[in-house]
């Protein structure tokens, strides 16, 4: 058999001593210690890993903003292009009523005083022909004192002498 020495048997009983007071004051809080760290990094690589996430999110919500945006400034350019056509069509188009009024109130003006002055023509006309149809009758009915040259030329105006059947 195997003879067990005593020096041995305190050997094994060290050594198990040492290892429980080493299990105790130096595992215990060496794997603490890991532990806390090891419980730090997790944490940190979640904190990182979470902010990670709402940067994306962030980033996708800017970008569709973005997105957004640009097509809201396209479509804002748009309807301020759209816009500005129908103004300057319509400015146009007043323009022409206004320039189409002109022109027939000029006509309109044009053709009364057109209608005036040959009014005023022919009223002149008339005057001039009674006053040169008087001096001459004047002179032929002082010259010859004839009555019917007189009357003659009333017929041919067109007016009869009233005072012939006197």
């Amino acid at each position: 058999m195997i003879k067990v020495d005593l020096s041995l048997l305190w050997t094994i009983i060290n050594l198990v001593v040492f290892y429980l007071l080493l299990k105790k004051f130096l595992f215990k809080p060496v794997m603490g210690v890991m532990e806390k760290r090891e419980q730090m990094i997790a944490d940190g690589l979640k904190n990182a890993s979470d902010r990670q996430e709402e940067a994306e999110a962030l980033k996708k919500e800017y970008e569709s903003a973005l997105s957004g945006a640009k097509e809201e400034s396209v479509k804002i350019v748009e309807n301020a292009r759209v816009e500005a056509k129908r103004q300057s069509d319509e400015i146009l188009a007043d323009a022409d009523r206004r320039a189409d009024a002109t022109i027939e109130r000029a006509r309109k003006t044009i053709e009364t005083e057109r209608k005036q002055a040959l009014d005023g023509v022919e009223t002149q006309i008339a005057g001039l022909a009674m006053q040169a149809a008087r001096k001459i009758v004047d002179e032929e009915t002082r010259k010859q004192g004839n009555q019917a040259i007189y009357d003659q030329f009333l017929e041919s105006v067109g007016d009869a002498h009233d005072g012939k059947d006197e």
